[in-house]
C-alpha cells in the first residue's frame, strides 16, 4: 500500500513596488522617462511592481516569466482595457487588438501569406525599393535616415499589401499614419484619455487621419472587386480567405486587418533599420565588416532571397540593433482570472508588463549589455541563449505575425543599401529613443546622416 505524502501549500511570494509619488504613483516617470523607470524596476528585482496612479502593475523580467505569461497562460490574459479602448474605435478589431476565439479565428485566416515559403516571394520587391531609394540620394546629401527608412518600408508594405506603388504617395498617407500612431501612443500614456467620440482638437485631427487611411484602403478593396486579375498581394489573399464554414471576412474586418498590417508593417522595421544605421555609423569597424561581406557576396548585384544565407553578418547586425532598441520595447497583459507566475499570485484584473528593453539588458545573457556587439548572434552563441531571453517580436500564440517578413526585409535592405552607400552621422546630434510619442521605439528627433556613394569595385 502506497504512502500518502502530505504536501504543504506555501503562501504566494511577495514583491516590492518601485518608489513613486503620492496619489499618482509612477505615472509621471512612465510618461516622461519610461525606459529609465523600466530599468529601475528591473534593477530592483526580477519581479517588481509599479503604480499607474491608483492602478498597480507588475513587471516580470525573466525568460521563464515570458514563457509562463505569453505561452503557457496565453489565454489567461488579454491585451487589457487601454488597448481595447484606444485601438478598437480607431482601427477596428484587427489582429492586434482582437481577443479569444475571434483572435484565433482571424489569426488562422491571416497566417498563410506570412509563412516563410510565401514571404520569400516578396524579396524582389524589397530589393527593388531599396535600390530605388538610394538612387534618389546624391553624393554628399544630408538626409534624415529615420524619415527615409519610414518612406522605404511604407512603400514596401504598400506594394506587398495592396500591389500599389505608394512611394510617391507617402506624404498624405505617411502624415495620416503618423497622426494615428502618435495619437495611440499618447492615449496609452494617459491614465484616462478622453473618449474618441469627444470633439477635442487631437480627436478631430485623428478622425481626419483615420478617414484618409480608410478611404485609401477602400479604393484598393474596390479595385480588387472590379478587377479580378490574380495577384499575389496580401489584400487579394485576405479577400479570398475562407474559414472552415466557407465564410469570407466581413468588409469591415478586411478594413481593420489592412489598417493594422499597414501601420505595424512599416513602423517597426523602419525603426529597427534607423537604429541599425545609427549604430553602424558609431562603430566603423562593424560597418566595414558589413560592407566587406556584401561586396564579396553580391559583387554589385541586388540581393535576392537566396543570397541571405550567405550574408550572416548582416543578419547578426540587424538582430543586435533590435536587441539594444527593440521596436516593441514593452507590452502589457491583463489577467482574466487569478494566475500564479513563478509562485507569485497575479490577481484577476491585474496588469503585467514584459519589457524586451530590460530583458535584452540582462547581463547574465548579454554581458556588457549596452555594448553594440553583433558577435552575440553568431549561430553558436545564439543557441546558448535561454529561450525568450531575446524577444523582439514577442512570444506564444500572439507572436508578431509579420516576424518573418520583418526579418527578411531588414536583412535585405541592410545588404542592399550597405553595398551602394555609406552613411556618416552629422556631428553634434544627441540621438535618444522616444517611447512616449511613438508606438515603436523610434529616435526622439531626426537622425541626420551624410550619404557617400560607393562603388563596390573600388571599395
Amino acid at each position: 500500500m502506497g504512502t500518502q505524502v502530505e504536501t504543504t501549500r506555501h503562501p504566494p511570494k511577495t514583491f516590492r513596488y518601485v518608489r513613486g509619488y503620492p496619489l499618482v504613483g509612477n505615472l509621471p516617470d512612465f510618461t516622461k522617462d519610461r525606459l529609465s523607470l523600466l530599468q529601475r524596476m528591473a534593477r530592483e528585482d526580477d519581479i517588481c511592481g509599479m503604480h499607474f496612479g491608483p492602478f498597480p502593475g507588475i513587471l516580470f523580467n525573466k525568460p521563464e516569466h515570458v514563457q509562463s505569461i505569453l505561452v503557457e497562460h496565453a489565454y489567461d490574459f488579454d491585451k487589457g482595457l487601454a488597448i481595447h479602448h484606444v485601438f478598437r474605435p480607431v482601427i477596428g478589431d484587427g489582429i492586434f487588438s482582437s481577443e479569444g476565439d475571434f483572435h484565433r479565428h482571424q489569426r488562422k485566416l491571416i497566417a498563410p501569406p506570412f509563412q516563410p515559403r510565401h514571404i520569400a516571394s516578396y524579396a524582389d520587391i524589397m530589393g527593388h525599393f531599396g535600390e530605388q531609394i538610394q538612387q534618389s540620394w546624391t553624393d554628399g546629401a544630408v538626409i534624415d535616415i529615420n524619415r527615409h527608412m519610414t518612406n522605404l518600408t511604407m512603400s514596401i508594405i504598400g506594394k506587398a499589401l495592396f500591389d500599389a506603388d505608394v512611394f510617391t504617395e507617402t506624404d498624405e498617407l505617411g502624415a495620416a499614419m503618423t497622426i494615428i500612431t502618435e495619437y495611440v501612443a499618447h492615449a496609452l500614456s494617459m491614465l484616462l484619455p478622453p473618449p474618441y467620440s469627444w470633439p477635442t482638437p487631437r480627436n478631430l485631427r485623428m478622425h481626419k487621419a483615420v478617414q484618409v487611411v480608410r478611404n485609401r484602403i477602400q479604393r484598393f478593396i474596390d479595385e480588387r472587386y472590379t478587377n479580378s486579375t490574380g495577384r499575389n498581394d496580401f489584400l487579394s489573399i485576405l479577400l479570398q480567405a475562407r474559414d472552415e464554414e466557407g465564410n469570407p471576412m466581413s468588409a469591415e474586418q478586411v478594413m481593420a486587418e489592412c489598417a493594422t498590417l499597414f501601420g505595424a508593417g512599416h513602423e517597426t522595421t523602419a525603426t529597427a533599420l534607423s537604429w541599425t544605421w545609427y549604430l553602424l555609423c558609431q562603430h566603423p569597424e562593424r560597418y566595414q565588416k558589413v560592407q566587406q561581406e556584401v561586396d564579396s557576396v553580391l559583387q554589385g548585384r541586388t540581393p535576392t532571397y537566396d543570397d541571405l544565407a550567405r550574408l550572416p553578418y548582416c543578419l547578426q547586425v540587424f538582430k543586435e540593433a533590435m536587441r539594444l532598441y527593440p521596436p516593441a520595447y514593452a507590452f502589457s497583459r491583463r489577467a482574466l482570472r487569478d494566475v500564479e507566475i513563478d509562485s507569485y499570485r497575479v490577481p484577476k484584473g491585474r496588469v503585467v508588463l514584459i519589457a524586451p528593453y530590460t530583458m535584452h539588458r540582462r547581463e547574465e545573457y548579454f554581458p556588457d549589455s549596452e555594448k553594440f556587439d553583433p558577435e552575440r548572434f553568431t549561430p553558436e552563441r545564439e543557441k546558448r541563449l535561454p529561450r525568450y531571453a531575446y524577444l523582439p517580436f514577442g512570444a506564444g500564440p500572439r507572436i508578431c505575425i509579420g516576424m518573418y517578413f520583418a526579418m527578411m526585409e531588414g536583412h535585405l535592405l541592410l545588404a542592399t543599401l550597405a553595398q551602394r552607400v555609406s552613411f556618416s552621422l552629422v556631428p553634434g546630434q544627441a540621438t535618444l529613443p522616444d517611447p512616449v510619442h511613438h508606438l515603436a521605439l523610434r529616435p526622439a528627433d531626426a537622425v541626420h546622416v551624410v550619404v557617400k556613394k560607393r562603388d563596390y569595385l573600388s571599395a
